[in-house]
């Protein structure tokens, strides 16, 4: 149990460092600072389904389960797509982080030349499908990773 505690904790502080640089780095993201996901919303996980399938399952697969040896860089340098069920760290970042990555893509936050195979989406969904997108995958993860992610999102909102 105590292991459980400072995963919590590691996992919150790594949240709080994240929302931080979002909050530094992109400015656009200000207004968006009190993006919250709807996962019990059946008609917004619905239209998140619908959007989900359409951009992000032909790399982040159609059961969440993202590509193969999404930890290891490819021949082309590139990270392969994580997942976004329980077994990646999607549900480790706060709900602005992850609307931030999705809208921006992962090359703009992170800057300095980083390259990703992740676009943003900013010119292609609306913040709302956005939002109905990540509240979809948000719906799909267990109960126990819902509640830790409601936590992560709790210390990021002190953070602000």
């Amino acid at each position: 149990m105590q292991n459980k505690g400072v995963m919590v904790l590691g996992a919150a502080v790594g949240a709080a460092i994240m929302y931080g640089i979002v909050s530094f780095f992109v400015p656009q993201a200000g207004p968006q600072q009190n993006v919250e996901l709807h996962p019990d919303d059946l008609k917004v996980v619905a239209l998140g389904k619908k959007i989900y399938d359409a951009n992000c399952a032909s790399c982040h697969g159609v059961k969440l389960e993202g590509e193969a040896n999404w930890r290891e860089r490819g021949e082309d340098g590139l990270l392969p797509a994580p997942p976004h069920d329980e077994t990646g760290h999607t549900w480790h970042h706060p709900d602005t982080l992850l609307f931030a990555l999705t809208k921006y893509g992962p090359a703009a936050m992170a800057g300095d030349g980083y390259t990703s195979a992740m676009p943003g989406f900013e010119d292609v969904l609306s913040d709302e499908e956005i939002i109905a997108s990540l509240s979809y995958i948000k719906s799909r993860w267990p109960k126990e990773v819902r509640q830790r992610h409601d936590q992560i999102n709790q210390s990021a909102a002190q953070q602000q």
